[in-house]
């Protein structure tokens, strides 16, 4: 049994990554800003309300966790959508904080568990946003960028010590988050929501969105010793977004 910790793990692509790993036989923790979606997570999971973005909360729960096998820095948010220079520096600061801080924190107290071990696996969630461009959202993309160099450097630094870190690129995700995404693109750019939803799918091999099960399966190979010689790698789940649309952009 590995012990697992997902930052924003009740709810999403987190929540899907905890009952995948626990389904997998291993123990799970979560942190989470949203006390109410906390207490509806089984009642097997070590559950923690904590910001991913604040150091003394996550200094804390990593603390709190004692050792750790798998590190899933799952935490973010959509951010602004607007053009670069409608964006409210104060938006662009929190949505670079919770995205990227938050991963910078989380495998800060993760990488000395794991040393100590001698072993790990550190799962960050970046975003298609992460490998194109993205218009009308700045702040998100290059957030998500960076997730990705952090990643590489995390490979680089932890490898002689048996960690690895890999990053999993999420295309559009069916969910609540991804609705909010339809519903403020739509009204930026004067189109319907279905309008706006087909040039993303359209925009995939696959002609599809993907689901959180899809990104949480992904996690859970990354984290087991299937994947033991995977480390410093950006995988897409997408259904192969090979050229976004530039209707979406």
């Amino acid at each position: 049994m590995k012990r697992v910790l997902i930052t924003a793990g009740a709810a999403g692509i987190g929540h899907a990554m905890g009952v995948a790993f626990e389904a997998a036989g291993h123990e799970v923790w979560v942190t989470d800003v949203d006390a109410a979606a906390l207490e509806a997570c089984p009642k097997t999971w070590h559950c923690h309300l904590a910001s991913a973005a604040d150091e003394d909360a996550m200094r804390d729960v990593f603390a709190r966790v004692g050792s750790l096998d798998v590190l899933c820095a799952n935490a973010g948010i959509a951010g602004p959508t607007a053009l670069v220079e409608d964006v409210a520096l104060d938006d662009w600061r929190t949505c670079v904080s919770v995205n990227l801080e938050g991963a910078f924190l989380a495998a800060k107290y993760a990488a000395p568990l794991m040393k100590a071990a001698g072993k790990g696996a550190i799962v960050l969630t970046s975003s298609t946003a992460g490998i194109y461009g993205y218009p009308n959202r700045a702040p998100y993309a290059s957030a998500k960028w960076a997730i990705i160099g952090l990643m590489k450097t995390l490979a680089m630094e932890l490898g002689p010590f048996g960690i690895r870190a890999n990053a999993i690129c999420p295309g559009s995700v069916e969910g609540p988050r991804m609705e909010g995404v339809l519903e403020r693109e739509a009204a930026a750019k004067g189109m319907t929501r279905d309008a706006v939803y087909e040039g993303y799918a359209t925009g995939t091999s696959m002609r599809s969105f993907v689901t959180a099960q899809d990104v949480a399966d992904m996690a859970v190979f990354l984290g087991s010793t299937q994947a033991r010689m995977v480390s410093g790698q950006v995988i897409a789940v997408d259904g192969h977004t090979e050229n976004p649309d530039p209707k979406v952009g």
